[in-house]
């Protein structure tokens, strides 16, 4: 007798979405696809592999993290392809390569799309997940910082998640990070010894990314570390001025933190993480995002201003299921369901089912079930008003049985009438 076979699960950090799981979904993108419709916001849907300098050219100084955190293949020699591992960038990419210059500007873009990092698997990090995004291409205006910002408020808020706070910061432009640098890197020369290994070969490469360490030796250094804001050039400043004044104008709830610097190095000027307040895990953010001047001249267009945010939208779901939140299914009802006996009934069965169908009638079937009661018993549980018995008998003699589902009155009628007599009585 052959061992019996292990069955094989899904990559570690992978996942299904299952049938069950499937009206938190509708829900949520239904709800953003009005919202942003609404916001002039378009639609895009980029390729799933890109070449792997794309993302390389736009990691700038964090080629390495990059590089580690990239599922890629090589298809020939001269021919590197990852897995999608930020949408920003493929957007961006996309932008230039189908001469979306010559659009109306700003172009508003938006996206619902898995992404692929090879990245080690914790509570609500995985390495495939699904981002919800918003671009806004070719604006400088501190107020679509601003409305970004208050578009991701928005559809939490139609969603059903209110209790969360905006994180915000200004990471300034190239010239103030250099000068901030200086600043962190005077900081922490004296507490070298007491940052973790991470963070001290950071201080030699990256100083900015100390700020982000999550263990508890450097958030503690951090508590007293100098604040960005203080090394913001003029124009940075009143940029950052402007967006939070519009931010306090449309009431949407934030806090200043000084240590938020987002994990990509293509942000400048306004960076933002929207937390709740009962976290999901520690340090998970349900939306983040900010402006992105630099990353469509990095990857070979013109010079072209930029900001966008992406919605985690495994990390919503979860929230909104931890929170049984009510979600409706947003499927439509079935009106009747067909009953079938026999093997004549079942073959006709198909045709009239499709022809229900074509009339926008909302059908439902069990053409495998040999079993009247059984399939009356379905019929009963999906609520629907009636169901239509076509067994062997009617099958020969042109009839169909119309039950109506909640008396339980029968009667026969012709097969060729059932169709105006279920659009009848379902009018009235």
């Amino acid at each position: 007798m052959p061992k019996k076979q292990k069955p094989i699960e899904t990559p570690k950090g992978m996942g299904d979405i299952l049938p069950e799981d499937q009206k938190y979904w509708r829900y949520v993108l239904k709800k953003a696809e009005t919202l942003l419709d609404y916001y002039g916001f378009e639609r895009i849907d980029t390729s799933l592999l890109e070449l792997s300098d794309l993302y390389l050219r736009a990691a700038s100084q964090g080629v390495a993290i990059v590089e580690k955190e990239m599922f890629s293949l090589r298809i020939k020699p001269e021919e590197n392809l990852s897995m999608k591992t930020d949408n920003r960038v493929s957007v961006a990419r996309a932008y230039i390569e189908n001469g979306m210059t010559s659009k109306p500007h700003p172009v508003k873009l938006f996206y619902v799309s898995p992404v692929f990092r090879n990245q080690d698997v914790q509570p609500g990090i995985h390495r495939q997940f699904h981002q919800l995004g918003v671009e806004t291409i070719g604006d400088n205006s501190e107020i679509i910082d601003a409305e970004l910002i208050f578009l991701a408020h928005k559809l939490l808020d139609n969603i059903g998640i209110d209790d969360y706070f905006v994180h915000i910061n200004s990471v300034g432009d190239t010239s103030c990070k250099s000068t901030y640098g200086r600043a962190l890197r005077d900081y922490y020369k004296s507490k070298l010894k007491k940052l973790c290994l991470n963070c001290r070969n950071n201080y030699k490469t990256n100083t900015l990314r100390i700020l982000a360490c999550k263990t508890k030796e450097c958030q503690e250094i951090n508590k007293e570390v100098p604040q960005f804001v203080d090394y913001l050039s003029d124009d940075c400043r009143l940029h950052f001025k402007h967006v939070l004044e519009f931010l306090d104008e449309t009431k949407v709830p934030y806090i200043l933190n000084p240590l938020l610097i987002r994990n990509r190095d293509y942000y400048n000027r306004t960076v933002f993480e929207f937390m709740p307040e009962q976290n999901i895990t520690d340090s998970l953010s349900l939306v983040a995002g900010g402006r992105y001047d630099k990353l469509v001249e990095t990857l070979g267009g013109a010079k072209t201003p930029a900001a966008g945010w992406s919605m985690g939208l495994d990390r919503v779901i979860s929230l909104l299921k931890e929170r049984n939140i009510n979600v409706p299914d947003s499927r439509s009802k079935p009106k009747i369901f067909l009953v079938q006996l026999g093997e004549m009934a079942k073959r006709k069965s198909l045709v009239l089912f499709d022809n229900f169908r074509k009339a926008g009638i909302d059908a439902k079937s069990s053409l495998g079930r040999d079993s009247i009661k059984s399939q009356l018993r379905i019929a009963h549980r999906l609520g629907v008003k009636f169901a239509l018995i076509y067994g062997q008998k009617e099958a020969l003699d042109g009839t169909i049985i119309l039950r109506e589902m909640y008396t339980g009155i029968q009667e026969t009628i012709p097969v060729e009438k059932i169709l105006d007599e279920i659009k009848k009585r379902l009018k009235n």
